[in-house]
C-alpha cells in the first residue's frame, strides 16, 4: 500500500486512517480486517478505535503530485483501501476535512473515493455542484440488491467520474439502467466505469464466469470502460482435474453447475475469456 500500489486499477493508495465496520455481504471476509489483525491492530468494528497517522504520512501525496506534475502525467490514488472515508463517526470529521484539503492541493492526482456508504456522501463532501476535476467517486455493488440500493444515491453527486466496483462479485448484477450512454463530451448522467473481480483470501467465495461476462458485455454495449481486476482465489475449471487439487462446485438454479479450482489470487490470473480488460475512463482534463 502507498506508492506504486499492487491494486491493478490505481497507481497509489492513500489511507487517511485504518479501520472500519462491516455493513454488507461484501464485507464478510474483508481483506483489510485480516491485514490489520495480522499487524496486531484492534481497529475493526463499530466500537473499535481507528488508527491515525502523522504528518509524514500525509505529506506523501504531495510528493506524488509533484512527480506527476514533472512528468505531465496524472496519477490515480485509491482512497482508502483500509477504511471507508464515509463511515459515520464524529472522530473522523477532522481527518476528513484534512483529506478534502489535501485533494484540492494535489490537482495532478485523480482521487478515487470508493465507499459502501454512499448515503453519507453528500453530507460529508464539502463540494456541491462545484466538484474538483480530480475527484472520482464510486460505490461497491456486490450483487443486484446493493446495486439498487447504492447506485441511484451515487449518481446524485456531480463528480467528473462516477464508478461502480462489483468486487467481490457475489451474484449477477444488471447495470444497464444506470450506464452512461451519452456523448462523453457532455456531462455524465450515469455510471462512467465498471470494475469487476472475484474474492481473495482463505475463505474466498467463487465468482461465476457468467456474472463477469455479463458485466463485460453490458459495458461493451454501452461503450463504458470495463476493468476486470481478478478471478480471486478460485478459477473456473477447464477440465482435466487432478485428485490433488482443491475444488468447489457452485450450484445455483439459474446457472449451469460449475467446478472451480483453488489457485490463489496470483495464479488464478485476471484474464476473462483470454483477454485482459484494463480499461480506464478518459476525461477531457486528462493529460496523456
Amino acid at each position: 500500500m502507498g506508492k506504486n500500489s499492487e491494486i491493478e486499477w490505481t497507481h497509489h493508495t492513500f489511507n487517511p486512517w485504518w479501520g472500519c465496520a462491516k455493513i454488507s455481504e461484501a464485507c464478510k471476509h474483508c481483506y483489510a480486517e485480516v491485514w490489520s489483525k495480522r499487524s496486531g491492530s484492534t481497529i475493526w468494528g463499530p466500537n473499535g478505535n481507528r488508527r491515525f497517522f502523522g504528518d509524514k504520512h500525509w505529506h506523501e501525496p504531495t510528493v506524488w503530485n509533484r512527480e506527476a506534475n514533472n512528468l505531465r502525467k496524472r496519477k490515480r490514488v485509491f482512497c482508502a483501501s483500509m477504511a471507508d472515508i464515509f463511515e459515520d463517526r464524529l472522530d473522523l470529521d477532522t481527518w476528513r476535512t484534512r483529506l478534502w484539503e489535501l485533494i484540492e492541493e494535489t490537482p495532478w492526482l485523480n482521487w478515487l473515493l470508493l465507499t459502501k456508504r454512499p448515503e453519507n456522501l453528500m453530507k460529508m463532501i464539502p463540494w456541491t455542484n462545484n466538484w474538483p476535476s480530480n475527484v472520482w467517486v464510486g460505490t461497491t455493488a456486490e450483487n443486484q440488491e446493493r446495486a439498487i440500493q447504492r447506485i441511484p444515491i451515487l449518481l446524485k453527486c456531480r463528480a467528473v467520474i462516477r464508478f461502480v466496483s462489483c468486487e467481490p462479485l457475489l451474484g449477477p448484477v444488471d447495470l444497464r439502467q444506470w450506464l452512461n450512454h451519452g456523448d462523453q463530451k457532455k456531462p455524465s448522467k450515469g455510471i462512467d466505469w465498471v470494475i469487476a473481480g472475484g474474492e481473495s483470501g482463505s475463505n474466498a467465495r467463487p465468482m461465476h464466469p457468467v456474472w463477469a461476462r455479463s458485466l463485460r458485455d453490458q459495458c461493451v454495449a454501452a461503450h463504458i470502460p470495463f476493468h476486470f481486476k481478478q478471478w480471486g482465489c478460485w478459477r473456473p475449471s477447464d477440465g482435466g482435474l487432478k485428485s490433488s487439487l482443491r475444488t468447489i462446485r457452485l450450484k445455483r438454479p439459474d446457472l449451469e453447475s460449475t467446478t472451480f479450482i483453488w489457485k490463489g489470487k496470483k495464479a488464478a490470473g485476471r484474464d476473462l475469456d483470454g483477454h485482459i480488460w484494463n480499461e480506464i475512463p478518459k476525461i477531457l482534463s486528462e493529460v496523456a
